[in-house]
């Protein structure tokens, strides 16, 4: 099964109760939310770093992966975030998973083990073997402790199942170097919402991003102009979402973007520890800024 990965994916937030259970009907509400008849994105990533999947327990793992399958109905692909440092374990994980539509894993780069780009070859390796769907690799070094190299990259695009990676290393020469030397099937997608559309001038086919949960339409209204060569356009967007996109990153992801959702009637302003929800002073910034651009008529 070959993807191409293009356009929008949206990293989905796990909305939680203040009692720290799941808030399941607000999950419900980010799902209508996010495809916005038809507008939004392009595809749903369920339970990545945003949706602060460290602190969920398995079996709440499970009731979510169900329920967003059971409530898109088929509506949007479906990407299951499944990852970790343990490498057999995460591929036991890939060869349990038995919830039908999802079409692809977004697996992160090993954390906290810092290993050697020879061993994370071994590991995506080693998962490809595992898992009977497409592989997207997830660069984040920021959280990771180790950044995969583009010439690491280029290895594993080699590699039949592993098909895309989500690149979120800032590092815009490094994305260019994974452009110029990976299989050309294989997909860039940007994992930085503030460098989505450079991303896209250097060849990357979209993103996997925090803010499109908030703003859906104009996220990936950007994405598809860029996509479609319209830089002016697309840049004019990326502009005018630049200072929400910074202040949703400000005191770390996801409390910005549960902030910006909770203004929009989308869920109560709660995560789990060590996550802590936005500051007051970001929390009215957020809300401030969000009505600018919801009435600034950019789509």
């Amino acid at each position: 099964m070959q993807h191409n990965f293009t356009g929008t994916g949206v990293a989905l937030v796990t909305p939680f109760f203040g009692s720290g259970e799941v808030d399941l009907a607000s999950l419900e509400l980010l799902l209508e939310h996010v495809r916005a008849k038809g507008k939004g994105v392009d595809y749903m990533v369920v339970l990545g770093t945003t949706g602060e999947t460290a602190t969920l327990l398995d079996e709440e793992k499970e009731i979510i992966f169900s329920f967003v399958q059971k409530k898109n109905k088929g509506k949007l692909p479906l990407v299951a975030g499944i990852g970790g440092n343990n490498t057999e374990k995460v591929a036991e994980e890939m060869r349990a998973f038995s919830h039908e539509d999802y079409e692809a894993f977004l697996s992160v780069s090993p954390y906290y083990n810092k290993p050697s780009q020879e061993g994370i070859i071994q590991h995506y390796s080693a998962l490809a073997k595992a898992s009977k769907l497409p592989i997207i690799v997830y660069n984040v070094p920021g959280r990771t402790g180790s950044n995969i190299s583009a010439s690491t990259t280029a290895a594993l695009s080699k590699i039949r199942k592993t098909q895309a990676i989500k690149e979120a290393s800032g590092d815009i020469l490094q994305c260019s170097e994974v452009r110029r030397l990976s299989n050309p099937s294989f997909s860039l997608i940007s994992g930085d919402d503030p460098l989505t559309v450079p991303m896209i001038s250097i060849g990357a086919t979209g993103v996997i991003s925090v803010v499109a949960n908030a703003l859906p339409v104009h996220v990936s209204t950007m994405v598809r102009l860029a996509v479609e060569g319209y830089t002016k356009e697309a840049s004019e967007i990326h502009h005018q979402l630049m200072p929400i996109t910074q202040m949703m990153f400000e005191e770390g992801n996801p409390a910005g973007v549960k902030a910006a959702l909770n203004c929009l009637g989308i869920g109560e302003n709660f995560s789990r520890l060590p996550i802590i929800h936005a500051s007051l002073d970001l929390h009215k910034r957020i809300e401030k800024e969000l009505k600018r651009v919801l009435n600034a008529n950019l789509v």
